[in-house]
């Protein structure tokens, strides 16, 4: 990154691809850590690019932003649990789940939480056909991960619990979610037959700004 000191290096704390995440000419906004002992003092956190729309960087922040989001009562799904944990231990593949909600009257409630940055435009190489205007996607990469975690989801729901992925859009200009069978075809079809098997799926948008980041409303999901 550049400014009017020169050309330094900032922390990306984002291990995704970022696909159409950042272009020449974006505005980046940073963190001072105001830490001299770091190796890199800036985080780099939103980018705001030439059509407008704002973009979180910081995936780290997804698990904050949707807890916050429940116990607020925006995210209407997921209300009336006595207990909410993050990041706990569980399944059969070596996994943690973002968020645990339990209540001694009814099931447990495993909810993933995956950012969703990548909006794309003009045409699909594969099927051939224009992507409609906010069209948002899920994987940016092949993700195997991600592909355990629909299995796990999917594991905790034939034992009884309840289970959720929650797509978490972090670009205001993605107005729907889907999975991204041009990118991860594997991951479209595990999403898909979970839905099938009972998995709940959802998608809310954020509203960002340089001063917040809070959850706004739900999304269609185009499976």
């Amino acid at each position: 990154m550049s400014n009017e000191h020169g050309e330094f290096t900032a922390h990306c704390p984002n291990t995704g691809s970022m696909k159409n995440c950042w272009q020449e000419g974006d505005t980046a906004w940073l963190l001072d850590s105001k830490n001299p002992k770091r190796k890199y003092l800036y985080t780099w956190v939103l980018n705001q690019n030439l059509q407008g729309d704002w973009i979180c960087i910081n995936t780290h922040l997804a698990n904050q932003v949707v807890s916050e989001g429940i116990e607020n009562g925006i995210l209407e799904e997921l209300q009336d649990y006595d207990s909410l944990q993050q990041e706990v231990k569980y399944g059969e593949e070596n996994s943690r789940i973002d968020l645990l909600l339990t209540d001694p009257n009814k099931p447990h409630c495993y909810v993933e939480i995956k950012t969703v940055t990548l909006l794309e435009s003009g045409v699909n190489e594969k099927s051939g056909e224009a992507f409609k205007p906010g069209s948002g996607f899920f994987p940016d990469a092949v993700s195997t991960r991600g592909q355990k975690h629909i299995r796990e989801l999917v594991t905790m729901v034939e034992q009884g619990h309840r289970a959720v992925l929650l797509f978490l859009v972090q670009h205001t200009g993605i107005q729907t979610v889907s999975p991204a069978a041009h990118i991860d075809p594997k991951y479209a079809e595990l999403l898909s037959a979970a839905a099938q098997k009972g998995v709940e799926i959802y998608a809310y948008n954020t509203h960002i700004s340089a001063a917040e980041i809070k959850l706004r409303q739900a999304l269609p999901v185009i499976l």
